[in-house]
């Protein structure tokens, strides 16, 4: 497809699902950078899609709710997991995270040797399908992150893990099959990232949700023109964005500071 070519109307549902993981993610992702358990998020995504795996391969023809619930049920058993290990193994939470997605990983390969589209699955696990998102994928993962969000800025998370566990196993389910895991980790991860430094509240999440946008979208401009591949150039876009952010950021707080 060349510039000339190009119809936004086409990334329209794909932007409006990159707009939804965005509105979860940002909020979650700061509280991930705050805890200091990066590599969580990428562990529950990996369990997430181990439930998925094996709800698609061992359930025969079960119906999409039965397959997101058997995803959600996974993903919350492996936060509730983690958080006993952040009671008892603090001191090396992050290698224990680290393997548990190594052996979910792992188990979600051996799971999916069983089945004659394995390839298939696990790139739309991994990389996700976003350009090919539905009305009604959208309708349902707005559904349910409208109470995860009103939770979220409704009870303080931060200071109850169980919760923040809750949320975040809930929102992740929901976004490795809406995006897939890469574009999940980047969503987390590159926003906050990107708005370190920042101690306004309000300005470090407008500032990660505006790094998060730009990079959707020029990821998706980018797949379209190019014909590149949608979940993992959004990734690049992303981390592109958040490297020229972050230099007018830190002169804007210099200067905050200055003054």
């Amino acid at each position: 497809m060349t510039g000339a070519d190009f119809d936004f109307l086409l990334i329209v549902p794909a932007f409006l699902a990159g707009v939804l993981v965005l509105s979860t993610h940002v909020p979650l992702g700061q509280e991930v950078l705050r805890r200091g358990i990066i590599f969580i998020d990428i562990a529950i995504a990996q369990i997430a899609a181990l439930g998925v795996i094996a709800a698609t391969i061992f359930g025969g023809d079960l119906a999409t709710w039965q397959i997101q619930l058997f995803a959600g049920i996974s993903a919350m058993s492996g936060a509730v997991f983690i958080h006993w290990l952040e009671q008892h193994y603090a001191s090396i939470l992050e290698a224990l995270i680290g393997l548990l997605f190594i052996l979910s990983a792992s188990g979600g390969l051996l799971l999916a040797s069983f089945s004659a589209n394995s390839e298939e699955l696990l790139h739309d696990l991994l990389v996700g399908q976003i350009l090919w998102v539905s009305n009604q994928q959208l309708i349902w993962v707005a559904v349910l992150y409208a109470p995860l969000l009103l939770i979220w800025f409704t009870f303080n998370c931060r200071e109850r893990p169980m919760l923040f566990y809750f949320v975040f196993s809930l929102a992740i389910t929901a976004s490795v099959q809406l995006v897939g895991i890469y574009l999940v980790f980047a969503s987390l991860i590159l926003p906050a990232l990107a708005s370190q430094g920042i101690v306004n509240i309000k300005n470090k999440f407008i500032t990660s949700y505006l790094v998060g946008l730009f990079g959707y979208l020029s990821g998706l401009v980018v797949s379209m023109i190019f014909d590149l591949p949608t979940g993992a150039i959004t990734v690049w876009t992303m981390l592109c964005v958040v490297l020229i952010a972050r230099p007018i950021i830190k002169r804007c707080l210099i200067s905050a500071y200055i003054q």
